[in-house]
C-alpha cells in the first residue's frame, strides 16, 4: 500500500494554489497508473511552487520510496517528520527504510509506538520482521501472529513467522506456517494465471470468456473479486463487473480501488443514483485524486444535484485544468446555475458567469450579461 488513506497535514499548511493542485493532480493520476517516478516529477513542480504544501512533499516521498530512491525519500520523510510531528504514516516508512539499511533496532523503535493505532494495516508484519532480524524470536512470533490475524492471504507473513516459530524451537507448527505460506503463494500464482486466461478469453473469445473469467470469483477473497471486476470493466462487461465489486466493497470496506471501479462501472451504465454513494466513498478515501472527482461531478450533474456538482466538478477543474470533459460540465453548470439565482441572488450570479467566461473567454453573450449584472448592482 502506498497512498491510500493519508489525511496527512501539518500546522498552518495552506490550501496549495490552483497552478500546485494541477501538479497534484496529474500526480495523483500517475501514481494510479503504478507511473512513480513520473508522478514524482509532479509532485516537485507543486513544491517548487508552494514549498510548504506537505501532502504533496509526502507523495512525493512516498513515489521516491516505491521507485528505490532511498536517500532521496529518507531526505524528505525527515524533514516532514520535524514538519508534521512525526506523524505516524511518516513513522512508518521511516522504520521500512530503516529496516532495508538493516537497522532493525531503529525500525523497531518507530514502530512500537504506532500499534495502537497503526498507519497501515501491514505494520504488524514489518514491525514482525523487525524483532526477527534483531533477534527476538518471542516478539516476532507475537507481531507476526497479530499481522496473520489482519491479513490470513499474505504468505510473506506465514513464511516469516514460520521462520521465527523454527528459530524458537516450535518445529511442528514451524512447519504448518512453511505448509501454508507454500499454499498462499501457489493461490497468488494460480490468481496470476487465472487473470491471464480472462483477459485472453475476453479478447478473442468474448461470447465464451463468462465462463472462463468466473473461476475468478471467489466470494471470500475481495483481491480476486476486485481483480474481476476490473477486468470485466477493462473489457467493456460492465453489467458483469457489479456483482464481483459489490461483494469486494463489502468485504473490503476501505478499499478506494473497489469503490472508485464500482462508481465507474455504475457510471458507464448510466445508472448515476448508483454510482453516487461508490464514487462518494472513493473520493473520500482518496481527496485529491482526479479520476474520482471528475466521475463524482459528472454524475452529480447527471442527477441534476447543481450546486454539489459545481463544488466537485471546480475541484477537479483545478486539479487538471486541462480536462475538456470537466471544463465543459463545469461550464454548463455555471450558467444553470447562474440562471437559477439571477432574479433572487445577482451577485451569486455574477459569481457563477465569471467563473463561466475565465472557462470560455471572449464570449460576447458571457460579457453582456456580466456588464448588465454590474449596472444592477451598482444601482
Amino acid at each position: 500500500m502506498l497512498l491510500g488513506g493519508i489525511t496527512l497535514c501539518a500546522q498552518g499548511e495552506r490550501t496549495p494554489p490552483a497552478a500546485s493542485m494541477t501538479h497534484i493532480g496529474k500526480g495523483y493520476e500517475l501514481v494510479q497508473n503504478d507511473r512513480f517516478a513520473e508522478a514524482a516529477q509532479e509532485f516537485r513542480a507543486a513544491l517548487a511552487l508552494e514549498p510548504g504544501a506537505t501532502k504533496a512533499r509526502y507523495q512525493l516521498a512516498v513515489c521516491l520510496f516505491a521507485v528505490g530512491e532511498r536517500d532521496a525519500a529518507r531526505k524528505e520523510f525527515e524533514r516532514l517528520s520535524k514538519e508534521t510531528q512525526n506523524d505516524a504514516s511518516v513513522a512508518y516508512y521511516l522504520a521500512r527504510l530503516d529496516l532495508v539499511a538493516g537497522d532493525s533496532a531503529s525500525a523497531i523503535r518507530r514502530l512500537v509506538p504506532l500499534m495502537a493505532h497503526p498507519p497501515f494495516s501491514d505494520a504488524a508484519f514489518y514491525l514482525g520482521s523487525a524483532y526477527l532480524t534483531h533477534g527476538d524470536r518471542e516478539q516476532a512470533i507475537r507481531w507476526l501472529r497479530k499481522a496473520a490475524q489482519s491479513d490470513p492471504r499474505d504468505f510473506r507473513i506465514h513464511y516469516r513467522l514460520a521462520r521465527a516459530l523454527q528459530q524458537n524451537g516450535l518445529h511442528k507448527e514451524s512447519e504448518q506456517e512453511y505448509a501454508l505460506s507454500t499454499e498462499m503463494r501457489e493461490h497468488y500464482n494460480e490468481t496470476a494465471r487465472q487473470s491471464t486466461a480472462c483477459v485472453q478469453a475476453l479478447r478473442t473469445v468474448p461470447a465464451g470468456a463468462v465462463e472462463i473469467c468466473q473461476r475468478l470469483f471467489d466470494p471470500n477473497d475481495p483481491d480476486k473479486l476486485t481483480t474481476l471486476g476490473m477486468l470485466y470493466g477493462e473489457n467493456g462487461k460492465y453489467e458483469e463487473a457489479i456483482e464481483p465489486l459489490q461483494r469486494a466493497a463489502q468485504l473490503d470496506p476501505d478499499s478506494f480501488e473497489v469503490y472508485h471501479n464500482l462508481g465507474l462501472t455504475y457510471f458507464r451504465l448510466k445508472r448515476f443514483a448508483e454510482a453516487r454513494a461508490p464514487l462518494e466513498k472513493a473520493v473520500s478515501l482518496r481527496a485529491d485524486f482526479f479520476g474520482s472527482n471528475a466521475l463524482l461531478g459528472a454524475t452529480l450533474y447527471s442527477l441534476k444535484d447543481d450546486p454539489a456538482a459545481y463544488r466537485v466538478l471546480d475541484f477537479a477543474h483545478q486539479l487538471k485544468p486541462d480536462d475538456a470533459d470537466t471544463a465543459e460540465l463545469l461550464f454548463r453548470v455555471c450558467i444553470i446555475l447562474a440562471n437559477k439565482s439571477a432574479a433572487a441572488d445577482p451577485a451569486g450570479a455574477l459569481g457563477f458567469l465569471e467563473k463561466a467566461a475565465a472557462l470560455r473567454p471572449g464570449n460576447p453573450e458571457l460579457s453582456r450579461r456580466i456588464g448588465d449584472i454590474k449596472t444592477k448592482l451598482s444601482r
